[in-house]
């Protein structure tokens, strides 16, 4: 179902499930004074757009929309060029520190507002995501009808993906090898980490030249090359989570993650033929 409120300057409306009741009370229980403030200007509505108002009540599991108050963000001072464009898709050469969608306090600091915004395309959605601190070849859809698609291309694993990674010390294994391990990703800590058990993510390892390596990843789980380089002994320069925590000052650009997404190669799901994009971005040369 589509949202009641369009979308606002390359941003949707916020969806919200309820636990059943006045929506005043709850909204404000929830969310605080100004959750309140939005449902008495009548700035929230129904699943049917219907305006929520003070005495209105609602069962449980109804849901009611309304535009998020925007959080401060440091400008990330980078470009990011389009690699590719047509009515299907839009391949970008993102920056490092740029969030691919909004999530906590990167809002419109993200690869999806900004392209929203920029190229007047609401229903522009990622097909896949990078991490914020990787830079390189990221996918969007730009129409509703293919978004699942492509999204299912990664999904189902049928991207061929390359990385390129400048990293310090020295290898624990002989390379190249295949690093197959176990991560586990938990909401609200910072770091992922692997346990036993049986492997979920996959990454072919070798070594190009001068602490320069490629990394060819056959599954995609969160951090997965960042967490598996550290594990090797070989972490990836500037890393600010692996293999320890490091606080970094959010208007600190000085010292980017050397992770690159260098390629994506998949067949196109709409018309069979293949497709290849490369990042125009390098890794910073060895010091």
């Amino acid at each position: 179902m589509s949202a009641p409120l369009p979308d606002r300057d390359g941003l949707g409306p916020t969806r919200i499930r309820l636990r059943g009741g006045a929506v005043l009370v709850e909204l404000a229980d929830r969310f605080g004074e100004k959750a309140a403030t939005k449902v008495l200007a009548g700035e929230v509505v129904c699943a049917d757009g219907t305006v929520v108002g003070a005495s209105t009540v609602l069962p449980p599991g109804a849901v009611v929309y309304l535009y998020r108050d925007l959080p401060d963000e440091v400008p990330v001072p980078f470009e990011m060029p389009i690699l590719h464009r047509d009515k299907d898709i839009v391949v970008v050469d993102k920056p490092h520190f740029l969030a691919t969608m909004p999530r906590g306090g990167h809002v419109v600091q993200t690869a999806l507002v900004r392209l929203r915004r920029e190229l007047d395309l609401p229903e522009l959605s990622p097909a896949h995501r990078l991490d914020r601190l990787t830079a390189g070849v990221l996918l969007f859809t730009a129409r509703r009808e293919v978004r699942g698609a492509y999204q299912r291309l990664f999904a189902e694993q049928r991207t061929r993906k390359t990385y390129l990674a400048r990293a310090a010390g020295t290898p624990a294994v002989d390379l190249p090898t295949v690093c197959r391990s176990r991560i586990v990703k938990v909401r609200g800590r910072l770091q992922a980490y692997e346990e036993p058990g049986e492997p979920n993510a996959e990454t072919h390892v070798e070594l190009l030249c001068d602490g320069v390596y490629r990394l060819t990843p056959r599954t995609g789980r969160t951090h997965q090359l960042r967490v598996q380089m550290a594990s090797l002994g070989v972490p990836i320069i500037n890393d600010s989570l692996y293999p320890d925590i490091r606080e970094v000052a959010a208007d600190d650009f000085s010292r980017p993650l050397q992770l690159l997404a260098q390629r994506l190669e998949f067949d196109d799901p709409l018309s069979g033929q293949p497709r290849r994009f490369t990042s125009a971005r390098t890794l910073l040369s060895a010091t």
